[in-house]
């Protein structure tokens, strides 16, 4: 049983530092933008497809609500955040130790989540800064924390549909000795 306990230390430890990495890097990223350009500046990267852009939202994904501007929105936001790290560790658990990519998914998922509370929790807002464009349609503006929730997003839904037993019972190697 100290094995396995010793384990699970392990495991969570890793995966806390993953988390505090990838959160981290989300950071950086977003104060190298914060530092170089002014607020609404762009930078053409790829033009007529990406550019770098300092913009800020208070709303959730895509500017949901951004234009409301209530400290209940701002609390409801956090308090929502909080609770989804909570389904997602118990989501990490449901998974199989040999179905990773859910495990991946989930890991990915809390990190971005972490990486946008940092923000609500410090300024209020979210810094975005990436834009994907074709000429007049563009992808609303996002960072490297929306890009892990989204990929986690769809890894997760993968594992989902494809790993888990659809309420089946699991097979056994283990033969009845009569």
């Amino acid at each position: 049983m100290k094995e396995q306990d010793g384990s699970n230390v392990k495991t969570v430890s890793i995966i806390a530092m993953v988390i505090a990495t990838l959160a981290a890097a989300d950071q950086y990223t977003k104060g190298l933008v914060e530092a170089r350009l002014s607020l609404g500046e762009s930078m053409k990267v790829i033009p007529g497809f990406f550019d770098i852009v300092y913009i800020t939202n208070k709303g959730a994904a895509f500017g949901f609500l951004a234009g409301v501007d209530s400290v209940w929105v701002h609390r409801g936001f956090t308090a929502f955040t909080i609770v989804a790290l909570g389904v997602l560790v118990m989501m990490y658990r449901s998974f199989p130790p040999d179905v990773r990519l859910g495990r991946v998914a989930a890991v990915m998922i809390a990190s971005g989540a972490v990486g946008n509370l940092i923000d609500r929790i410090e300024q209020g807002y979210v810094t975005d800064f990436l834009l994907v464009y074709i000429g007049k349609y563009q992808w609303p503006a996002f960072n490297l924390a929306d890009s892990l929730i989204s990929v986690g997003v769809v890894f997760m839904a993968y594992s989902l549909v494809f790993f888990t037993g659809h309420g089946e019972e699991p097979e056994t190697d283990e033969t009845e000795n009569s």
